[in-house]
């Protein structure tokens, strides 16, 4: 297996000036990493005691997807505005670099209590606050989170009540 670090991009001043943009797609290129990856992500007490996933827009959909299929557990999607029908919750939150929304298809979470929320990256928790706070909303229990990349410098993690998982560190 490849080193995770290895196929792991960083773009300078991406999206906008003073950025370091973490690209996790090189992953996606190295099938047997990206399987070993998926393995250890789905193994996780996080995952395996969670009634269900909630994957957030857009690159957390690539792992929540693998990881909702080898756990065999449902998947729920967070997504960016205007791209659900139905009746919505939906909150706003800031990024380092903007702001933006959330919304997820409020009959989705009818059927389960736990959550497990997967994302690619976390960085100042903000996309991560938003998602657990639509799920509380709802009287749900987020029972942790599970990324591929933690930007530790930033302190995300600091905002939550609930554990964090990092395959890898910066």
């Amino acid at each position: 297996m490849k080193k995770l670090e290895d196929l792991i991009l960083t773009y300078k001043d991406f999206p906008k000036k003073g950025i370091y943009f973490k690209d996790i797609l090189g992953i996606t290129q190295e099938p047997e990493t990206f399987n070993e990856l998926i393995i250890k992500m789905a193994s996780s007490e996080i995952i395996k005691n969670a009634d269900a996933i909630v994957a957030i827009d857009a690159r957390g959909f690539i792992f929540g997807s693998a990881i909702s299929l080898k756990a065999s557990k449902p998947i729920i999607f967070a997504r960016k505005p205007g791209k659900l029908p139905g009746q919505l919750i939906q909150k706003k939150y800031n990024l380092e670099y903007g702001e933006n929304s959330l919304s997820i298809q409020k009959e989705s979470l009818n059927k389960f209590k736990t959550f497990a929320i997967v994302d690619d990256l976390l960085a100042t928790g903000g996309t991560v606050s938003c998602v657990a706070d639509l799920l509380k909303s709802q009287n749900k229990k987020v029972l942790g989170l599970l990324v591929v990349v933690e930007l530790k410098e930033l302190g995300g993690r600091l905002k939550f009540k609930f554990p964090v998982e990092a395959s890898l560190s910066y």
